[in-house]
C-alpha cells in the first residue's frame, strides 16, 4: 500500500538525513560521530526512500549499485593507508596538511579513511536491505 503522506515526507527529508549524514561524518573527525555513524544515518535515509517507493525505485533514484559504494569505500580506506607509506611513514600513520581549509579544519589520511568507511557501511547496509526487500517481493 502506497502513503501519499510518507512518499511526500520522504522526498523532502532524504536530502536533510543525507546533509546529516555528511555533518555528522565531518564532525567525527573532532567529536564523537564520524565515516561508522554518518553512513548509517544515510543508508537509513535511503531506508525510508525504500519504505515509501519501492525497492525498484530506490534502486533507480539511488544511481549506484551498493557494491560501487562498497569499493570506493575500501579503496578511500587502502588509499589512505598507502599514502602514509608513500610519505615514508608506517602503513595507515596519520598525515595531515599543513594548511587549514575553512570548514573543515586540518586535513590528513584519517578523513580520508573516514570517507572510505561512510561509503562502505552505505553500501553493505544497502546491499543488505535491497537483498531483503527482493526477497520478500518474490
Amino acid at each position: 500500500m502506497k502513503s501519499v503522506i510518507l512518499s511526500t515526507v520522504v522526498r523532502l527529508l532524504l536530502p536533510l538525513i543525507l546533509l546529516f549524514s555528511i555533518f555528522i561524518l565531518l564532525r567525527g573527525h573532532n567529536e564523537p560521530g564520524g565515516g561508522f555513524i554518518g553512513g548509517l544515518a544515510a543508508a537509513s535515509g535511503w531506508v525510508l526512500y525504500l519504505f515509501a517507493f519501492g525497492s525498484a525505485e530506490a534502486k533507480r533514484a539511488l544511481r549506484l549499485e551498493p557494491l560501487h559504494f562498497i569499493i570506493l569505500g575500501l579503496t578511500l580506506a587502502l588509499g589512505s593507508g598507502l599514502f602514509s607509506v608513500a610519505a615514508g611513514k608506517s602503513f595507515m600513520q596519520g598525515v595531515w596538511l599543513d594548511a587549514m581549509v575553512p570548514v573543515l579544519g586540518k586535513i590528513g589520511t584519517p578523513v580520508v579513511f573516514d570517507v572510505g568507511v561512510y561509503f562502505v557501511v552505505i553500501g553493505i547496509v544497502l546491499k543488505i536491505v535491497f537483498a531483503l526487500a527482493e526477497e520478500e517481493g518474490r
